[in-house]
């Protein structure tokens, strides 16, 4: 009973901060991202947030910047994660940098969901005032010669037009919001943060949110539980969460915790197989054979990628009538 979940693949490459971006960044226009925020800025986004304060700094070593910005957000998550301790996860020698898969495989390592955010600087700023530092990658330079880096974003300032960040060795640097733009643009506008399981993202939707939770269960089943049920919460009917909770427990030998899970599953789903399948090997482990061959009936109906697995089911769970 797994669920499917997205492919990971590999991302660019991390490198020593430099104020590079300061000279480059500087021009008149205001970037896109920036000038549409401006012009219609959230009622629910405050104006002013400064985290660096309640987010440990930890100056990096040349090409550290991808251990060190982990370890920040790994400590203001609880965790006693060191340089020393994640560079052997997530730093590449030969490459001087830091994959932005291996960032989010380590954090899931210490038992932390790893939220990659919607690429955009609502999104990023949203976390930020929601209490959630956020790691960012920038390109410091050009793009003819990439000058990759990752900072954490700490605060902001919208009179300003500031962004705080610790990167490099400077602790609550402050950044043009146009500068920062530009630079994380080089990026890609990608981002990320992670909390304790029982803590949910200010930016994701429960789609993305169940990915993320789906992505840590392959590492840490209990963990990924506490999450689920945390954004069972809030999206009490999204099939991706309402799947997890299922599995996680299910692994936790919780059948009627999973049972129930499962049954809401297909309450919203009715059109998914998997939900029925699932339902249908607890409610046989349960001993309701019939109505696990009712469950399971409806799977292979429906069919899919899965009907052998489903068929299989069918055969067991009928052979024991």
């Amino acid at each position: 009973m797994r669920l499917v979940r997205p492919s990971r693949s590999l991302l660019p490459l991390a490198a020593p901060a430099l104020a590079l971006a300061l000279l480059l960044g500087g021009c008149a226009s205001t970037p896109p991202q920036l000038k549409a925020l401006e012009a219609q800025w959230p009622s629910d986004l405050p104006a002013h947030v400064d985290l660096s304060s309640k987010t440990p700094f930890i100056a990096q070593d040349d090409y550290e910047c991808g251990p060190a910005a982990l370890a920040m957000l790994l400590r203001t998550a609880g965790k006693t994660a060191t340089i020393e301790q994640l560079k052997p996860q997530v730093f590449l020698p030969g490459r001087k940098g830091s994959l932005q898969t291996e960032m989010l495989v380590a954090t899931r390592r210490q038992g932390l969901p790893a939220y990659v955010l919607p690429p955009r600087l609502d999104a990023l700023l949203a976390e930020v005032a929601a209490g959630h530092p956020v790691i960012v990658f920038q390109n410091l330079s050009l793009d003819l010669a990439p000058v990759w880096h990752y900072a954490v974003a700490v605060g902001y300032d919208r009179q300003r037009r500031t962004i705080l960040l610790h990167s490099g060795k400077t602790e609550r640097q402050e950044v043009e919001l146009p500068v920062f733009e530009r630079t994380w643009a080089r990026g890609d506008y990608w981002a990320m943060t992670t909390l304790p399981p029982d803590l949910l993202p200010a930016s994701l939707d429960g789609a993305q949110t169940g990915a993320a939770l789906a992505a840590l269960e392959r590492l840490n089943p209990a963990a990924a539980r506490k999450g689920y049920s945390a954004a069972l919460t809030r999206w009490p009917g999204e099939p991706v969460l309402l799947l997890g909770a299922g599995n996680t427990a299910y692994a936790a030998k919780d059948r009627r915790t999973a049972a129930r899970h499962y049954a809401r599953l297909t309450d919203v789903r009715p059109d998914l197989p998997e939900g029925w399948n699932n339902l249908a090997q607890v409610l046989m482990e349960q001993g309701q054979r019939y109505k696990a061959a009712l469950a399971i009936e409806r799977a292979v109906a429906l069919g899919g990628p899965r009907l052998d697995q489903y068929k299989a089911l069918q055969k067991k769970i009928t052979a024991g009538m």
